[in-house]
């Protein structure tokens, strides 16, 4: 029996749509097959990306029959779920942040300007979403998307703004930074 092939893969398909200046990028479809006693019954599922392209971004699952149906749950459960993610100057990250979930290792290095995305496919639908545009990532252990992406939020929910981290220690910006990173950064944040 010839096998018959698979719907979205590992790239999957970018979908750009726009409505409450929200962006979802749909990162992969997997279609799976129930047998039963007249055939096959399909289902699809469906994993989607959503972010405001401003530090917010959200990812969620959808399961359904037909594959609109599945994108549209999976939208909503990322809607609901978007976290916010500090930047340094509405471009990159602070530091450089690792991450895992279940076999899915992911490492985040923050880059100088002109950059670009350097990730791979999952990752990148996050960082577009998010609005990051230079930054270098590597995906270690597995290549199942919805790990990485889990792997990437587990790592994005690690970082830290240099104005929070001072807070919590009780100093000033200037103290953890340096002066001249420090005035760098207060005007970045402000922007934020």
């Amino acid at each position: 029996m010839a096998r018959e092939p698979r719907e979205g893969g590992r790239g999957g398909r970018d979908r750009d749509r726009e409505g409450d200046d929200l962006v979802d990028k749909l990162v992969t479809i997997n279609r799976v097959a129930k047998v039963v006693k007249g055939g096959r019954r399909f289902a699809f599922a469906a994993l989607v990306v959503v972010g405001d392209q401003k530090g917010r971004v959200g990812f969620g699952a959808g399961k359904a029959r037909e594959v609109p149906e599945a994108i549209r749950k999976a939208t909503d459960r990322a809607k609901r779920a978007m976290i916010r993610v500090p930047m340094k100057e509405g471009r990159t990250l602070h530091h450089d942040v690792a991450g895992h979930f279940g076999a899915g290792k992911v490492v985040l290095r923050s880059a100088d300007a002109g950059t670009g995305i350097i990730a791979g496919g999952p990752m990148r639908a996050v960082f577009e979403s998010l609005g990051i545009n230079d930054v270098v990532a590597k995906s270690l252990g597995t290549r199942n998307p919805h790990n990485m992406v889990k792997a990437t939020f587990a790592a994005l929910e690690r970082c830290a703004s240099p104005r929070s981290v001072a807070n919590r220690r009780g100093k000033k910006v200037s103290d953890i930074l340096g002066r001249r990173e420090a005035a760098v950064a207060t005007e970045a944040t402000a922007d934020v």
